[in-house]
């Protein structure tokens, strides 16, 4: 029994790999283009016999990227271009790796300044594949090349695929590259903060979701609207209630969120014993953020401005026991002396 059970499980190891692809690998450490490009050539016939179906997909697509990669490894660009264009056809049903294809063929011919090819790569990926990875990918390359060309235009193209690709995995990286143009080459920070604002009312799971919140709120006190800014910082600050927990991601704007939001209740809306509770919150709720001398110093001056004396006192005492080395440290005089 033990015989025949080794003997099966040989043979389904063996049905899991594909030598093809560990020898290309192996060439491709050596050093050995040729020697890797035959072997990944070998490994796009030899990886529809593996089983089950989803493996011999993945192996495929793996020998099809991986000749490209090869090639633009050691710097054959024109070739690796024509491998990359080339995968799409051969991909069948393989959008992941059709799509990732496209955009690498798209970077390449960026960089040879074949900027009109480049951008037909880019915007099929986009338009034929906005569920794949590779369509943010995609989006990034023509805004960052296109920003210094065409930003108008770029943008009105962004926004009407934005329209047609609403429903899609794409779409919240239409809204943020809207935004980005708006806020920087188009100088329209009324357009850009309502694109910030769609990320994460139309797209509560996105990955730019805090970073739209946070770029949102300091438009915000650019238009002069503090009370938009309060509204969304506290919105980017609730977001830590509901990731507490094992395995929970918290916004790396977090604790600069509570530093703001203090300031501009205490500066914009003259709003003291809010500003000072969001001061005292940020050493609490982020005990290593580096920002934690900045809100100590920020309650002591805020509490100066009320007349509490202890209480500003307290706090600059906290702030010399927590950060002795601080910038802060030597401007604790100015705010009066403490008994």
């Amino acid at each position: 029994m033990g015989r025949v059970y080794l003997l099966f499980v040989m043979a389904c190891s063996a049905s899991a790999t594909l030598p093809d692809l560990a020898a290309a690998e192996h060439s491709e450490d050596a050093g050995d283009t040729d020697g890797a490009i035959a072997h990944y050539r070998a490994a796009q016939s030899s990886c529809h016999q593996l089983r089950p179906a989803r493996r011999a997909k993945a192996a495929c697509g793996s020998a099809l990227l991986g000749e490209a990669e090869v090639l633009e490894h050691a710097r054959r660009s024109d070739a690796a271009i024509a491998a990359y264009l080339a995968i799409p056809a051969r991909a069948g049903d393989d959008s992941e790796t059709a799509a990732t294809a496209l955009s690498r063929a798209g970077e390449l011919l960026l960089r040879a300044q074949r900027t009109t090819e480049a951008w037909s790569a880019l915007w099929k990926v986009v338009t034929d594949y906005p569920d794949e990875a590779a369509a943010a990918d995609a989006v990034k390359l023509l805004l960052d090349d296109g920003r210094g060309r065409a930003p108008q235009q770029l943008a009105d193209e962004f926004g009407k695929l934005l329209t047609s690709l609403a429903e899609t995995q794409v779409a919240d990286n239409l809204a943020w590259s809207l935004a980005d143009l708006y806020a920087h080459e188009l100088a329209n920070p009324s357009a850009a903060r309502a694109f910030y604002d769609r990320i994460p009312a139309d797209f509560p799971t996105s990955g730019l979701r805090d970073d739209a919140r946070w770029y949102a709120a300091k438009l915000s006190e650019q238009l002069g609207d503090p009370a938009g800014a309060v509204t969304r910082l506290k919105a980017l600050l609730a977001t830590r209630e509901v990731a507490i927990g094992p395995g929970s991601y918290f916004s790396v704007w977090l604790d600069d969120a509570q530093l703001e939001l203090g300031i501009v209740l205490r500066d914009s809306l003259h709003d003291l014993p809010g500003a000072a509770a969001a001061f005292r919150q940020l050493p609490k709720d982020y005990p290593a953020s580096i920002l934690r001398d900045d809100a100590l110093f920020e309650l002591a001056v805020t509490l100066g401005k009320t007349g509490d004396t202890a209480g500003r006192c307290a706090a600059q005492r906290e702030l010399v026991k927590l950060e002795p080395d601080s910038k802060y440290v030597p401007r604790l005089a100015e705010l009066g002396p403490c008994p």
